[in-house]
Order: C-alpha cells, then structure tokens, then sequence
C-alpha cells in the first residue's frame, strides 16, 4: 500500500474535448457493461430463501470489527448492514482501538452467539508482529477458522493452495473462499467463461487470464483459484510478472511485455488501488471479460465499450462480493453450528465436529470451536 504501479502504467487516456463528451458514446458491436445487480441477484434469493428457513434465534450472526479510520472500511461496513438486515441475518460492527483489537477478537472467537468474523483492513498496515509476519497476518491467523468468514486464515489458505475443496474428509463440508475472488469466480461462471462441459477443476482450460494485482487478499488467491480450474493465468504487480498454473508458479520469460500478455488474454482483473494507473483499451482483445475489482475504475469504460467489439466489463463487485460473504457465513454456520470442539486430523489435513462423547480420533487433536 502507498507504492506506485507506474512502471506498469503504461497509458494515459487522452482528454476528450467538449463536442465529444457532449456526444452519446455508442458500444462497439455486441460489447455492453454488466452490472454487479445481474449477477448477485440470483445469490440474494438464495440467501434470503436459506435464511427464511431458519429460526430467527439461530440466524447467523456476523461481527465487524473497525480498527481504523478509513472512510471506505466504514461505508464498506454501512453497505455490509443495510444488506444483510435485508436477508434476514444479524451484522454488528464492533469499533474498537488497534491495541483492543486482539483480545476483542479472542472473545469473539469464543462468543458461541457469533458465527463469523471479519476485520477490516489495513488496520496496523506493515507493522512487525511479535509473532513474526506482520501485524495484520498475524490477525487473520487468530480468526477461528469456524468463523472466518473472509477465508483469510491459515487452515482456508492453505485447503486454497493445495486446491483442497473441502474442510473434513467426507466431503460434507465445503471450506470457504476470499469473497472478492470468489466474487470474480461467480460473475466468470455467469458470463459463461467457465465451460460446464468440463469436470469440476478443469472449466477454465485453454483460457488466458491476466490479474494486474497480487496482494494476499485479492490478487494471489484469485490467481490460484483460477489456475486450479484449469486457466494459466499471468499475475502482474509493481515490479514483476509470474504465471500461475495449477500448483506452480514461475516468471514470465524476460522480454514478455504486459501488453503482450493482455493482448493474448481471454480475461482481464484489475485491481489497482490508485486512481492514477489506466489500462490502455487497445490492449484488450475483442470478446474478452474486464473485470474491475479495484475502487478506483483501472481503465476508460466510454473508450474500452466503443472500440473493442463483444468486450464484456464489469466496472464494479462490490455487491458481488457481500453476497458471498453473506454465502460463506450461512456455510460456516451450516457446517460449525452447534459445535463446541472440532478434532484436528494432521494425516489428512482436514477438521470435523467432535463426536458427542468427546473421544478422539487417531491422529486427531481437538480444538476449541466455539
């Protein structure tokens, strides 16, 4: 955070006079903007008709807690109320000081009446941690994983990297995701990049995607999760570029340019965090998907739909992405509630709801779940 991406940024759109911007821009033939509503809509329903289901003592409950005095972590926190008050599930946002924030997080981890958590960062930015890693890192680890929401800790990164789907062995429980690149997921599915043809893991095979952001909570995983769907998939950041397939990682070979490698891409994400990084339009090719899932917009929508034919862009996610973390809270509640311990199996990297009689398992070590 703070640094600059202009090494990778490469265009500058040019001023429009006053004739042009007073002129109706019109689309290139079959491209069009896709608006977050259309494809979170669906997942609303499903919500709110799981929810309905429910009694209303055992809705899932989620807490908020701001740390920080960013004004964007607080709209984020407002949008995230007003929805889920909507759907029918409880949200409290908890505002606490940097130094409580350990202990207030603890005591939800133990609050049987919270079923998911989330924190919003950056709250101590790159700030060293006692336990080593920097201070947010070590936050996300001390999120339960019954209730992490965000799928930010330890055990949902590494079933993510390890392309593991599941938390136990049966495969009864599904493990949670980072909702911003579950979000990008679910609106490539809906735009039909995924071939359903294919097996599970295999639906984004042959296709080309280039994410212009590698952060640990947006761009790396959502690298991941599509390189284990089959995608080969270019990761660019400030000062270097990696391709991801399922399982590797390696650089690009060193003349690669990152207009070569959007030029050849059936996928673009941008996720930028300055206002001032712009993707020239040219670069992308006729038909692909734009996906921006930066705040500031990473590329001239007016220029990008007038000039590349079937281009398809989605300038914002955000309701996307609350609608999967309202998903991955009905998930932890359906696969943790009730649960007072889980047993730990280290064979086979997986975790289950201890039996009722409180006996272990072979290789197994219980842990508290409340």
């Amino acid at each position: 955070q703070g640094r600059s991406y202009s090494c990778i940024t490469e265009h500058k759109p040019a001023k429009l006079g006053l004739m042009a911007a007073a002129a109706p821009v019109q689309n290139a033939q079959g491209a069009r903007k896709v608006p977050a509503d259309e494809i979170a809509q669906p997942f609303i329903k499903e919500i709110q008709e799981a929810t309905s289901q429910l009694p209303e003592d055992r809705r899932p409950k989620l807490v908020g807690f701001l740390a920080n005095s960013d004004p964007a972590a607080r709209k984020y926190a407002e949008w995230t109320g007003k929805s889920f008050r909507r759907d029918g599930m409880e949200f409290e946002v908890r505002q606490v000081e940097t130094d409580d924030l350990e202990q207030a997080l603890e005591e939800a981890n133990l609050d049987k009446s919270v079923s998911g958590i989330m924190i919003y960062y950056p709250v101590f930015g790159n700030r060293p941690s006692f336990h080593g890693g920097s201070y947010d890192d070590s936050l996300r680890d001390s999120v339960s994983l019954a209730k992490d929401v965000e799928g930010l800790c330890h055990f949902y990164r590494r079933t993510l990297y390890r392309n593991q789907r599941y938390v136990d062995s049966e495969q009864a429980r599904k493990c949670v995701l980072p909702c911003t690149p579950l979000a990008v997921v679910k609106i490539l599915e809906h735009l039909g990049a995924y071939d359903e043809q294919h097996a599970v893991g295999e639906r984004m095979t042959g296709k080309s995607v280039t994410i212009v952001n590698r952060s640990e909570i947006v761009g790396r995983p959502l690298a991941a999760m599509l390189a284990n769907d089959g995608a080969t998939v270019y990761s660019v950041d400030i000062d270097s570029t990696y391709i991801f397939r399922r399982g590797k990682v390696e650089p690009v070979p060193a003349t690669a340019t990152t207009e070569e490698i959007v030029r050849q891409s059936d996928v673009v994400v941008l996720g930028v965090p300055s206002d001032s990084y712009k993707m020239d339009p040219a670069w992308v090719k006729e038909g692909a998907i734009v996906i921006n899932v930066a705040s500031h917009k990473n590329i001239d929508e007016a220029a990008l739909l007038s000039t590349r034919p079937g281009v398809r862009f989605v300038p914002q996610v955000g309701k996307v992405t609350v609608a999967m973390l309202e998903r991955n809270l009905l998930r932890l509640h359906k696969n943790f509630d009730g649960a007072s311990r889980l047993v730990w199996d280290s064979a086979l990297g997986c975790v289950a709801p201890a039996p009722a009689d409180g006996k272990c398992v072979t290789n197994g070590q219980a842990l508290e779940a409340a």
